[in-house]
């Protein structure tokens, strides 16, 4: 094939001069960047480089207005700008308008509107017909009994970016996921809880239900959809510690996996409520470590709120031997605080003030107040 050297020249020249006009900053914008929004002027030379074509400060300037009288502060403005700084050159009634009202109609208003979008501002130019309004159907679909978009809005805060993917890929995860048994509320629940797993690779999302079902979960089981959310909310780091500090406690790792299994949030706890939990169970309470096999979930309950003080009740009731019989521990911690107020300090009237001080750290005259 013949090239004609002539021609090759002159879009080697234009190539040329297109890349010295797009490395020249112009100090008009970078000024206004500067002075505008506290940018440093590296970050309003690489801003204007980009937008090399803007000439003026015309429509930045239009932009902000709009953007102020929609209610946005001036802190939202300037993170939006920050993260999207297209937004500034972009045309308002063409691009801007429309899905500023898309998202007014969805319930985002005033400051929570500036709130969500100086969290994800390129929401404001990419296409409304192709991302914006499919991706919203198939949320909205998923998301059962969502009453004024509640649910809807708190995907979109935990996850902005969900709306700037291939709604193809938002179906094919859905797809995936109920055909592992996660339908209905669950799905709706995860959803709202982890929404980055509806749109992460789907063989990422393969993996990670794999690795649920290695640890003892099988597909279609209603506790995989639990098991797969803490998984996904943690590092690999995070979860090998965690299973450390179970066997540094003398579980084996099979009683450590059915720990799990039984209770899957239990790896979501802290490290410090764990051994705090292990300390007090093991150590005060000489439970064996079947008990907690069988029962992880007490490792859960707060020690502040309820474990101790509920601890400390039951000493002062055997040390005064008011209690015909000891009650199980276990037992005891499973009763809601009314039941736990009935039964084990309000029956008890001559001793009340000093259980209930044992209970909650204050006197009776302070609860009437």
């Amino acid at each position: 094939m013949n090239s004609n050297p002539a021609l090759f020249n002159l879009l080697s020249l234009s190539s040329k001069r297109l890349s010295t006009l797009s490395s020249s900053p112009n100090p008009i914008i970078v000024n206004y960047l500067i002075q505008t929004f506290g940018f440093s002027q590296t970050l309003a030379n690489s801003i204007s480089n980009r937008f090399w074509w803007a000439k003026s400060t015309e429509n930045p300037q239009s932009v902000i207005h709009f953007l102020r009288d929609l209610g946005f502060s001036e802190a939202h403005i300037r993170t939006s700008v920050r993260v999207g700084p297209q937004i500034l050159f972009s045309d308002i009634d063409k691009t801007l308008k429309p899905k500023v009202q898309f998202f007014e109609q969805l319930g985002l208003v005033g400051a929570d509107l500036g709130k969500f979008i100086s969290k994800n501002s390129k929401v404001l130019t990419i296409s409304l017909e192709k991302k914006l309004v499919p991706c919203i159907e198939i949320l909205k679909k998923t998301l059962s009994d969502d009453e004024n978009n509640g649910d809807l809005i708190r995907v979109l805060r935990r996850c902005t970016w969900v709306l700037s993917r291939n709604p193809e890929l938002l179906l094919s995860n859905i797809a995936f996921l109920e055909s592992c048994g996660i339908v209905g509320s669950q799905l709706s629940m995860l959803l709202t809880r982890q929404p980055r797993l509806f749109v992460i690779k789907q063989s990422t999302l393969k993996d990670l239900v794999s690795r649920a079902v290695d640890m003892g979960f099988s597909i279609e089981s209603r506790m995989l959809v639990y098991a797969l959310y803490t998984i996904s909310c943690l590092r690999d780091e995070t979860l090998r510690k965690k299973f450390e500090l179970f066997r540094s406690w003398g579980f084996t790792e099979q009683e450590c996996i059915e720990m799990f299994r039984r209770t899957p949030g239990l790896l979501r706890a802290s490290e410090e409520k764990l051994k705090l939990g292990m300390e007090f169970f093991m150590n005060t309470m000489k439970f064996e470590k079947t008990l907690l096999v069988h029962r992880p979930t007490i490792l859960m309950l707060s020690m502040e709120d309820r474990v101790i003080p509920r601890y400390r009740v039951l000493q002062i009731l055997k040390s005064k031997r008011l209690l015909k019989r000891e009650p199980s521990f276990i037992n005891v911690l499973s009763l809601t605080d009314e039941e736990f107020l009935d039964k084990f300090i309000s029956r008890f009237a001559d001793d009340a003030e000093e259980l209930l001080v044992a209970y909650k750290g204050h006197t009776l005259q302070e609860v009437d107040e």
